[in-house]
């Protein structure tokens, strides 16, 4: 590992200075792009250390913005993660906590879970909804994995063609995602191309090269040749193997870099990069073994880099504990939107920062395809606590999905082998200890337990309290049994129907009536309709265009949706579409 002292000398010099003279509101809506990598632990960067991978677009943004040193994802897990960025709500206050609702592994389903969505809470919105609401474009390309299908009036686009470029105003402030995939630990096994390969990225619609293609392991060329240097966690195999796995990953983080500059240089073509606030982040800690899922650094703390139009506290590092809870209130803060009150984070910047600093991030696992456990974790800028629930249970569950990496075979054979050193054994012990308390300034990777050293007792004792009371607070649906959980999302085995409005028709002006006050209302005439354009939200009377059918669409996220057609004073019979997509066809 080369650590790069340079770059962070330099940013240390300039932060001091910098600092005292931030602005913390934009006097104006700004555009805003996150660009968001899957399975990337910070520790791998080298803004944050590790200068092995090439990457020089990161280490732009990281020269023209503010690098977070402290931020976490709520899980170690994708789908429960991207529920709270979608939302601002914790995955485990809502029933979004047990890896994955929407398609569950054949494993899982041998268990008797079937396919869900979870229902939102009362008042509860994406953020992306609010955005549109707030006369923001917004696009998503194009993962979205909320634990529910995306609400019809959340985004303009998702798709893999989903781009700003594609509003009809381009005065009109957007709201961009952009997610990577290249990072993602199944790109351990799988050797794809990536969209962030090709030469367009993203693809252009009716593109006849827009699908990955298939390539073999020997055929998918590894960037990062060096096997010098190369550090390779202490839990991992100290071999030929383990210089492989971390070869992969060095490789994978230089086409994500790829796919990052495409983007940063269309921005710039555009001429919108000073006024884009644009954030660099991952949905949570890395792909390997003991990272992926679980509650130790490894897999929670993520990169962070925030770049302010015109580099506004350019070379700046940042300290503060920061939440994915967080996120989407600072996404509306930085867009000058209060935050509503069902988020249950805090904007760390923007016109609605909050005043005090967060003193605790917290985070919790669960069921994890065909695996279940119950962990918390609660942690403050050195400390970390954890609370298992199952102490019977083995660390190592076994998931069919992980143990295609080269590197979870090799661990698993020098298990049967009996070839594990201490630190690889952790992982494998036959119990856990209830608790657990960790020092990461002086143990990073978490290895050392001090729950038991009673130096650490007030410690410990603040840590359980301040959980306890995050966990009543947020009301954790950890024990609630989740076949409990889909029948209270499913009364009778079988998805709600959103209730629709009722429609009133005067003298060619349509009105509705009997809104459900949780129900997002989007209407369209069949002559706007464009994959590159979302739902109008329903504010109030409508003008009937004759000829030109009307749909009304009626969401509740977690609910079938309904739509009603409304053509020269005909109104429709509700239909409430098998196929989501049905909207656009």
């Amino acid at each position: 590992m080369r650590i790069n002292r340079t770059l962070i000398g330099l940013i240390l010099m300039f932060s001091a200075a910098i600092n005292s003279c931030i602005p913390t509101t934009q006097p104006e809506q700004m555009n805003i792009l996150w660009l968001v990598a899957e399975d990337l632990s910070s520790m791998y960067l080298s803004m944050y250390g590790d200068s092995s991978a090439f990457t020089p677009n990161l280490n732009r943004l990281a020269n023209e913005g503010v690098i977070y040193t402290n931020a976490y994802s709520v899980s170690g897990v994708c789908s429960p993660s991207r529920f709270t960025l979608a939302t601002g709500v914790y995955p485990n206050s809502a029933g979004a906590h047990n890896m994955r609702t929407l398609v569950q592994q054949p494993s899982a389903k041998e268990k008797g879970l079937i396919d869900y969505q979870v229902v939102l809470p009362k008042d509860v919105k994406m953020v992306s909804e609010i955005l549109r609401l707030n006369g923001y474009y917004t696009t998503n390309n194009d993962k979205e994995d909320y634990q529910f299908f995306k609400s019809e009036l959340a985004w303009d686009e998702s798709s893999k063609f989903a781009h700003w470029r594609n509003r009809l105003d381009k005065d009109t402030p957007f709201f961009s995602v952009f997610n990577f995939f290249v990072t993602h630990e199944s790109n351990m096994w799988n050797f794809d191309y990536q969209l962030s390969d090709l030469a367009t990225f993203p693809p252009k619609r009716n593109s006849s090269n827009i699908n990955s293609q298939k390539k073999n392991k020997d055929e998918y060329p590894l960037l990062f040749h060096s096997d010098t240097n190369i550090v390779i966690p202490p839990y991992l195999p100290q071999n030929e193997v383990g210089i492989k796995s971390m070869q992969r990953l060095y490789t994978n983080i230089m086409r994500l870099d790829i796919g990052i500059g495409k983007i940063l240089d269309q921005l710039e073509e555009d001429g919108l990069l000073d006024n884009t606030i644009i954030f660099f982040y991952s949905d949570h800690g890395g792909p390997l073994p003991r990272q992926k899922r679980l509650l130790y650094d490894s897999g929670l703390k993520v990169p962070l880099i925030i770049r302010y139009p015109n580099k506004i506290r350019a070379r700046t590092i940042d300290d503060r504990l920061i939440s994915f809870v967080d996120f989407p209130a600072t996404l509306l803060s930085l867009a000058n939107i209060e935050p509503p009150d069902f988020m249950q984070g805090q904007a760390f910047e923007g016109k609605y920062r909050s005043n005090s600093e967060r003193q605790y991030v917290y985070a919790h696992a669960d069921r994890f395809d065909e695996s279940t456990d119950m962990i918390r974790a609660i942690r403050d800028k050195r400390y970390k606590y954890l609370k298992n629930y199952y102490p019977d249970k083995p660390y190592y569950l076994p998931l069919s999905y992980r143990e295609n990496m080269d590197i979870m075979k090799e661990l698993l054979q020098m298990r049967n082998m009996n070839k594990l050193d201490a630190n690889q054994a952790l992982w494998f012990r036959k119990k856990k200890d209830y608790e657990e308390l960790f020092d990461t300034q002086n143990d990073p990777h978490e290895l050392n337990n001090l729950a038991n050293d009673t130096t650490y007792y007030n410690l410990l004792f603040e840590f359980r309290n301040e959980l306890d009371k995050w966990i009543q607070k947020i009301d954790d649906k950890g024990n609630i049994q989740e076949v409990d959980l889909i029948s209270e999302f499913y009364p009778g085995g079988k998805a709600q129907m959103t209730k629709m409005p009722k429609v009133n028709i005067n003298d060619g002006i349509i009105t509705l009536e009997e809104i459900d006050s949780d129900l997002s209302i989007g209407y369209k005439f069949s002559s706007e309709i464009k994959p590159s354009l979302g739902w109008k939200h329903y504010n109030g009377p409508i003008k009937e265009s004759l000829g030109d059918t009307l749909k009304i669409v009626a969401h509740k996220v977690g609910y079938k949706y309904g739509i009603i057609n409304i053509i020269n004073g005909q109104i429709s019979q509700p239909v409430y579409p098998n196929n989501r997509h049905d909207l656009n066809e």
